[in-house]
């Protein structure tokens, strides 16, 4: 065991009364049992981020006030009560509830995973919040089966991306939607078999016409309220209709009970970081057995999609380009040297 002096300072990324980014020297995490020390290479951005900063997503009690919800580095001190094989300076890359925004981060040893041997730190910063969403969405609630047609909202996002790459590993179909025909030219070179620019066509329309009336088995919806009806629309009999965030609102006027009634569809509304600790390791666990393996060839199937890369001290121009929504998979932030 190695812990670090208390109260040793880092640099953090913190959030004054308005809601500006800013640059702090804070104290460190101290390690509670069974957790390591990361010395922080990269960050990457989440739409919780954007959240957080509002005040509108805080993180659990007990838990890091500061932002970032994934991480990647080294290995810096491991803790009391670690029982696996760790080692000083492994490069690992890790989920979190908060704390990525800084130079160090404490993290429980379930929540870690190593980084595939061909994968730069950045690169692994991309993976653990947004695959680990993906997969969550896909085979925890949606519980995706070979050959079923699963839609995708955002399709250039980060868990949009994953989301693609994760149903064809699956032998399912993906179409997605996306508001530009540079985001649907690149989601479709990923794999997806349809793309539909939700600014210019119904979505529910094309949907329909591409499964020849059945609809979609799955949804994927990060988008909520203003996308109800024509979700519904889209949906097969028996779908199941994953809720994972609301970017279009929260409230819905209109019959939604009765026509999802009629579709006998399923609603599933789910978030990952107020989970527990014990479903987020079974769902790392699960990750790291069927799905990170495929990582670690350079002729993978599988790849994280970065969009930019930004300094630390430039936080607020990295928020600024999500805010814009013209990013096509993650946007990283560097925090240490790789």
């Amino acid at each position: 065991m190695q812990v670090p002096e208390e109260d040793t300072p880092m640099l953090a990324v913190c959030i004054d009364e308005t809601g500006a980014l800013f640059l702090k020297h804070v104290p460190r995490p101290e390690l509670r049992d069974a957790q390591l020390l990361i010395k922080v290479t990269a960050t990457a951005l989440n739409r919780a981020d954007l959240l957080q900063k509002r005040g509108l997503y805080q993180p659990a009690h007990g838990e890091s006030q500061i932002l970032g919800l994934e991480a990647s580095g080294v290995i810096d001190a491991i803790g009391p009560g670690v029982k696996g094989n760790w080692k000083l300076g492994s490069e690992v890359m890790a989920l979190l509830s908060g704390g990525g925004y800084a130079e160090y981060v404490a993290v429980p040893e379930e929540l870690v995973m190593p980084v595939p041997s061909h994968l730069t730190l950045y690169q692994a910063a991309a993976i653990p919040e947004t695959w680990l969403t993906a997969y969550q969405l896909l085979h925890f609630i949606a519980k995706v089966k070979p050959n079923e047609t699963v839609l995708i909202h955002a399709g250039a996002s980060g868990v949009g991306t994953a989301a693609i790459q994760l149903v064809r590993l699956g032998r399912a179909v993906p179409i997605v939607t996306a508001g530009s025909p540079e985001k649907l030219q690149f989601t479709e070179q990923l794999g997806a078999a349809l793309g539909i620019n939700y600014k210019e066509d119904n979505f529910s329309e094309k949907v329909l016409q591409f499964t020849e009336g059945r609809g979609a088995d799955i949804i994927l919806d990060c988008i909520g309220g203003s996308s109800w009806e024509k979700n519904v629309s889209s949906l097969a009999l028996d779908g199941r209709w994953v809720l994972y965030g609301a970017l279009g609102g929260k409230t819905v006027d209109g019959d939604l009970l009765g026509k999802l009634l009629r579709k006998r569809g399923h609603l599933l509304c789910t978030l990952l970081r107020s989970r527990s600790l014990q479903y987020k390791a079974e769902l790392v666990r699960s990750f790291t057995e069927q799905v990170l393996p495929l990582f670690k060839s350079t002729d993978s199937p599988l790849c994280p999609v970065i969009d930019s890369t930004f300094n630390m001290e430039d936080i607020e121009k990295a928020h600024r380009h999500m805010e814009e929504n013209q990013n096509i998979g993650k946007i990283i932030i560097k925090i240490g040297s790789s």
